[in-house]
Order: C-alpha cells, then structure tokens, then sequence
C-alpha cells in the first residue's frame, strides 16, 4: 500500500517540520523547528543523489536561522 523508499519518508518529514514551523507564534520556536525542517532538507538533499538547489537553499535557512538565534539569545 505505501510504498515509499526511505529518501521520500526524509522528503515528507522535513515539508511536515517545515510546515508545521510556519505555524508558530514565537519567532525563536519558529526558527528552532525550521531549522530541523533544513537540516533534514539538507539531508535528503544528499540522500537525492545530491541534489544542489535543495541542499544549497537549505544550508541558507539554516545559517539565517542559526544567525538570529544567536543574536536574539547573545543580547539577552
């Protein structure tokens, strides 16, 4: 009935998280889950026979995401 490889269960786990980020109030838990959504983005990537635009938007996420975090949690 499903039969979906491994690689795709990764896919539609991170567009889940990435989702599910989006639907935050707090700015900080939003940046938290959807860097888990990159990170596994970023994973799948690679597991797509490294697939670059995925794996290089997402490392972008990530960095923006780790960026602000550390500003937010540093100036407080």
């Amino acid at each position: 009935m499903f039969d979906i490889s491994f690689t795709e269960w990764i896919g539609y786990v991170a567009s889940v998280v990435l989702m599910v980020s989006f639907l935050m109030k707090n700015i900080n838990t939003l940046r938290i889950i959807n860097s888990i959504g990159a990170v596994l983005f970023v994973i799948y990537g690679f597991m797509l026979a490294i697939s670059w635009p995925i794996i290089v938007t997402n490392t972008f996420i990530l960095g923006v995401n780790i960026y602000y975090l550390t500003k937010h949690f540093r100036n407080k």
